[in-house]
């Protein structure tokens, strides 16, 4: 099965989350809508800016561990190597 690891974020250069999931779509409107509470819902992290697909969702569960680890500013230079406006990344996708 599939999976993704992703980042929403509260803004540009604000509040962080790093999730995965087996379902993007699902998720990220879960969390646009406030229907999980929680780190997201308490911080306003709405803005999905970064993701990624993986094959396997053991591979993504393992990349979101790594990327947990990581300080902030190479969290920052990832979203920025693709999304350097920190744009809202599910809209354009025409989910």
């Amino acid at each position: 099965m599939a999976g993704y690891v992703y980042i929403m974020a509260s803004q540009k250069n604000g509040t962080l989350y790093i999730g995965v999931t087996t379902d993007l779509s699902r998720r990220v409107f879960e969390h646009q809508n406030g229907l999980t509470p929680g780190f997201t819902a308490d911080h306003g992290c709405k803005r999905l800016v970064w993701y990624e697909e993986h094959f396997d969702v053991r591979d993504a569960i393992r990349r979101e561990t790594a990327l947990k680890t990581w300080r902030r500013a190479w969290k920052v230079a990832l979203i920025e190597s693709i999304n350097p406006d920190w744009n809202e990344l599910y809209r354009g996708m025409g989910w």
